[in-house]
């Protein structure tokens, strides 16, 4: 039966990955495109570390996919943030 959720799990993430990395090339504003590059960071990689606890529990691949996931979700925010400024910040510049 672990088999199976892991299954889910995986196909789930991966969905999820796909469709944020298939937003990106479709999205014709940087805005949409940066949102869609961010969400990439949180379902996808929640459902392949869950999948990882199942098969592994907390024992070391599992506590270290746990230690990634949790490094992403935290930095993605502010890495998206920061490159959302730059960005503003070169288009006022070439506006000028």
């Amino acid at each position: 039966m672990s088999n199976v959720a892991v299954d889910i799990l995986l196909g789930v993430g991966c969905a999820a990955q796909l469709l944020c990395c298939i937003s990106v090339l479709v999205m014709r504003t940087t805005a949409d495109r940066l949102h869609y590059a961010a969400a990439g960071a949180t379902v996808g990689p929640f459902c392949i570390l869950a999948a990882m606890l199942v098969r592994e529990q907390l024992a070391g691949p599992g506590l270290q996919a746990l230690a990634a996931v949790a490094l992403t979700f935290m930095a993605g925010p502010v890495v998206t943030h920061a490159l959302a400024r730059s960005i503003r910040a070169t288009m006022e510049r070439e506006s000028k």
